[in-house]
């Protein structure tokens, strides 16, 4: 189910998305592979490099406490307890300045992560 979910996904990236994903993928000639819309543990995330356990997620707007935030929290909970980070941005921090949005994946994949990392570090990107 996740892997149809992951494929339709891919099909309707939105332009944020698709730009982000533009330079994510010229960093496999540094060593960072990054998959898009890959399913992980039953979700579908926007961007993974398993080899650093990273997440990368884009959400649509900033949004005051509603389900979806609830659901994302959850969901990060969730992963940072199997050792992934999760940094989140929003669309329009990718619009505005995908430059730090770089910088601050690019940080977060140089910074060691021990396997079996339990912790919640803190958010990235979170306006």
């Amino acid at each position: 189910m996740a892997n149809e979910i992951a494929r339709g996904l891919r099909k309707t990236m939105t332009p944020q998305e698709v730009k982000l994903w533009v330079h994510l993928r010229s960093w496999r000639k540094r060593g960072y592979h990054f998959r898009r819309q890959a399913p992980r543990h039953g979700f579908v995330v926007d961007f993974v490099c398993l080899r650093k356990k990273l997440i990368v997620e884009v959400d649509g707007g900033q949004h005051s406490f509603d389900l979806h935030q609830v659901r994302d929290r959850m969901r990060d909970a969730k992963f940072n307890e199997d050792g992934f980070r999760v940094l989140r941005f929003w669309n329009n921090e990718i619009d505005t300045n995908l430059a730090g949005v770089l910088e601050a994946i690019d940080a977060a994949l140089k910074i060691p992560h021990p396997a079996g990392f339990a912790g919640h570090p803190p958010p990235v990107g979170e306006g």
